[in-house]
């Protein structure tokens, strides 16, 4: 169902909306008595100042959220808290790689547009999206309001982020005419086929198709453009390599504050890291920097450079894990689908 003809929540916006960031931290208390959230009040008032919203209809709003202590449980488990051997048998599957060409070849002449206007590689496209919601399977079933006041007034190590998030969504749903008590999406809030946060749907998402609105449930070409938007924006680098492996001198023992822990931005220079023991197993430009990246496996350590794109894919997903991940199925992607390519092009030769 494209949402976009239903025309909601327009009407509750008297004035033009802005992209303003929360600036005061809700309270945070027990789970609230029902249609009663702690911090309601506080929110309604942020809202009315900065967004000239009814306060009525924020309330009435927030009364029809429902805390769920399911997306409490997913939040405090998640998948990128799990070593690298473990998180990457995740993702790097023979079916998420089957499926990933299967969808690549189905949406062909799409992903080649999207591809071609913002010069990213389609399989890291695809890799995306794949990781994200293996290509729109499991797109999320909470509703959107309910995860994002479950996590901004029951969840105090992120309450400010995901009150934020609850301010764009408001916003997000007037500027686009969403019914905002029915999306459904991530249990932290993700929607669509590339898990967009409210505040990345407003930076980042595109209309693709030119009809006007930028909708990440009805419309392919919107939701996979605005993948590759996000990456574009971000400073993707068309061509250029993700990351190397490297192998460390014996005689080496890996400084604590060496591999990248939060950031993860590229700054040393490879050459550099070569001075300090690290060396790339690959030819490459010894003056491109790049960040020591560091994965924990069964047994022992493997260490990577993570270099400009790399870092532009963790702006996506803050987890070096998942960067990884997107990385090593963007490859397997490619291959399987170049693979594929040759037998079909060997066997119309041979008719």
């Amino acid at each position: 169902m494209n949402l976009n003809l239903l025309g909601l929540c327009q009407a509750p916006f008297r004035h033009g909306c802005r992209l303003l960031a929360l600036t005061a931290v809700l309270p945070i208390g027990l789970l609230a008595a029902e249609n009663s959230h702690p911090g309601t009040e506080a929110f309604i008032d942020s809202m009315v100042a900065k967004h000239d919203l009814d306060a009525d209809y924020v309330r009435k709003t927030l009364a029809e959220a429902e805390y769920k202590q399911s997306i409490i449980d997913a939040i405090t488990r998640p998948a990128e808290g799990k070593p690298w051997h473990e998180y990457r048998k995740i993702f790097l599957t023979d079916r998420r790689i089957r499926d990933g060409v299967a969808y690549w070849r189905e949406h062909q002449d799409l992903i080649a547009q999207v591809s071609a206007r913002f010069a990213i590689q389609p399989e890291v496209i695809l890799a995306i999206i794949g990781v994200e919601t293996s290509y729109g399977r499991n797109t999320g079933s909470y509703r959107v309001l309910d995860a994002l006041v479950t996590l901004g007034f029951y969840y105090p190590r992120r309450a400010d982020f995901f009150a934020a998030e609850l301010e764009q969504f408001f916003v997000l749903a007037g500027d686009e005419h969403l019914p905002i008590t029915e999306l459904t999406g991530s249990y932290a809030g993700a929607m669509g086929l590339g898990q967009f946060m409210p505040s990345s749907y407003q930076a980042y998402a595109v209309d693709f198709d030119d009809d006007q609105v930028r909708d990440l449930w009805g419309s392919l070409p919107d939701a996979i453009a605005s993948v590759a938007n996000y990456l574009h924006v971000h400073g993707w680098q068309s061509g250029a390599a993700i990351c190397v492996p490297v192998s460390i001198d014996e005689d080496v023992t890996v400084a604590d504050d060496w591999p990248a822990r939060s950031n993860f931005k590229p700054e040393r220079s490879i050459d550099d890291w070569r001075q300090l023991g690290i060396r790339p197993g690959t030819d490459i430009d010894g003056s491109l920097p790049a960040s020591l990246i560091e994965l924990e496996l069964k047994h022992g350590k493997q260490y990577w450079l993570g270099l400009q794109n790399f870092y532009v894919i963790t702006r996506y997903n803050r987890s070096p894990l998942y960067a990884m991940a997107v990385t090593q199925l963007s490859q397997a992607l490619r291959q399987s689908y170049a693979a594929q390519t040759e037998v079909v092009v060997s066997a119309e030769q041979q008719r």
